[in-house]
């Protein structure tokens, strides 16, 4: 399987980090292909804009959805889209690594799939969902939190992380026809000690082999 992490998070020393490298060790090891894009490494462009085009439909008045179908017929588009897009059509699964702040994942990511999701690439206003383009792929979310797992249940602050996580999926993956996999949380990491991250890194790999066996 060729397998495709976006991993999301500003410090290299991070436990997502080390949750990233355990994902390609073991995904290696069992004989998967891992590309990794280290976003903030990458100093990533989330910002979605007209410059995406290089090729340009009307350089006067810019339509997004017409810009985008016409980039799509001439590989116009930027060079760090492009670069990403190649990723992805050689990827059977994609891997998001990040942390959840303010209830959702961070910034970059969103500009990510704003920006590498083109209409034309990803999908179109009639082919979504069951018809989407990228149908046939797999998408998994891999997740830490900072805050106790209580705080993410329906009797918590912030609600319930699971079903923010489906809308999320719904109208992020499954519009452009991935396959969403159950999601993977480590919760309280702020609170962790080595013994658990430890503990923790192994259950992800254990996870991660199991859902990419199915």
């Amino acid at each position: 399987m060729n397998v495709l992490i976006i991993y999301a998070h500003p410090n290299p020393s991070s436990f997502n980090a080390a949750l990233k490298d355990a994902a390609v060790d073991a995904l290696k090891a069992n004989g998967h292909s891992v590309d990794v894009s280290d976003l903030y490494a990458m100093k990533f462009d989330p910002v979605f804009k007209a410059e995406d085009y290089t090729q340009r439909v009307d350089k006067d008045s810019f339509h997004f959805y017409r810009e985008a179908l016409h980039a799509h017929e001439t590989g116009s588009y930027a060079s760090d889209i492009l670069g990403e897009m190649k990723k992805v059509d050689r990827a059977d699964l994609i891997i998001f690594q990040f942390p959840i702040w303010f209830s959702s994942w961070p910034a970059i990511i969103k500009g990510w799939i704003d920006r590498v999701f083109q209409a034309g690439y990803a999908f179109r206003y009639d082919a979504m969902y069951d018809t989407g383009l990228l149908k046939g792929k797999k998408v998994l979310l891999s997740i830490t939190t900072g805050a106790p797992e209580v705080m993410y249940s329906n009797q918590g602050n912030a609600g319930d992380i699971y079903e923010m996580l489906r809308i999320l999926s719904h109208v992020s993956f499954e519009v452009v026809g991935l396959e969403v996999l159950p999601p993977h949380l480590i919760f309280d990491v702020a609170s962790m000690d080595r013994e658990r991250g430890i503990a923790e890194i192994e259950r992800y790999k254990d996870f991660l082999i199991a859902m990419v066996a199915t």
